[in-house]
């Protein structure tokens, strides 16, 4: 189980068509720059309590700035001394000094989603191209670094395209594939797309499960507005991971729910993924 925690919200230089975090949008979030690295440790120790067997902190931006860059490093340092859990990162892109920089520091893991398959993306985002996200992908892995980059479904893409995509992150090869559903955000392009509906979220990861049967599938952002009673079907469909907690803009379920349903379907906790 993961937890995450949005250190700098909003104001993204990216037009990301399903993000509210996009400066291109009027969107009502809380924008707000990096927090201070005690902050990010309560947030982190309160994970840790609840059960969470690493923290990701994420950044909106295209890539860490410097100045961004240092703190986080020094954040990640600040995490490793006070907690046992383990640290990964979500920056944009990165350099390759940069990706060599995190491992250096202890970042196990990365994320970098595709978002969606090539032939979609277009539509998604134009400030930024499909091969930009693969290149950052390929360099988390030439650090050492754990590879997490999955997509979104939901947003307008057709099932084959949603096939394509599974394909695609299959020949990237990441440890961990998020899969997200759109959540839709007012004030965004898509704001008004509907959401992919339960029983279609569940053969969805199915079929993800299918063509990538050695990943860890994590059911991420939008699983409960989206799956909403099939929680556990999600789980017994395919996925073997979670986020636990918040998402980056949006509210996820209590986290003794997410507990107390995996300890009714007997689903015992792994720590060492």
């Amino acid at each position: 189980m993961r937890s995450i925690i949005s250190a700098q919200t909003g104001n993204c230089p990216e037009d990301c068509a399903f993000c509210s975090q996009s400066s291109y949008y009027d969107t009502e979030i809380n924008a707000h720059p990096l927090m201070a690295a005690e902050r990010i440790l309560k947030a982190a120790k309160q994970s840790e309590k609840l059960g969470a067997m690493d923290f990701c902190i994420v950044v909106s931006a295209k890539g860490p700035t410097p100045k961004i860059f240092k703190m986080v490093l020094e954040t990640v340092e600040l995490l490793r001394r006070e907690t046992n859990l383990k640290i990964g990162c979500s920056l944009g892109e990165l350099t390759e000094e940069q990706a060599f920089a995190l491992k250096e520091h202890g970042v196990w893991r990365y994320n970098h989603n595709l978002e969606t398959c090539r032939s979609y993306f277009p539509h998604v985002c134009t400030t930024h191209t499909y091969d930009d996200r693969v290149r950052t992908a390929k360099l988390v892995k030439k650090a050492g670094m754990n590879l997490c980059s999955g997509g979104i479904l939901g947003m307008g893409e057709s099932v084959r395209q949603r096939i394509e995509l599974a394909f695609e992150i299959r020949e990237l090869d990441p440890s961990w594939v998020p899969i997200n559903f759109l959540n839709p955000r007012p004030g965004t392009p898509f704001a008004d797309f509907p959401l992919v509906s339960p029983f279609e979220a569940v053969k969805t990861i199915a079929i993800f499960r299918l063509i990538l049967p050695d990943k860890i599938l994590m059911t991420a952002g939008g699983r409960e507005v989206t799956l909403r009673d099939l929680q556990a079907m999600g789980l017994l469909a395919g996925a073997n991971a979670m986020i636990l907690g918040n998402y980056l803009t949006t509210p996820g379920r209590p986290p003794e729910e997410d507990l107390r349903m995996l300890d009714d379907l007997q689903m015992p906790v792994r720590r060492d993924v």
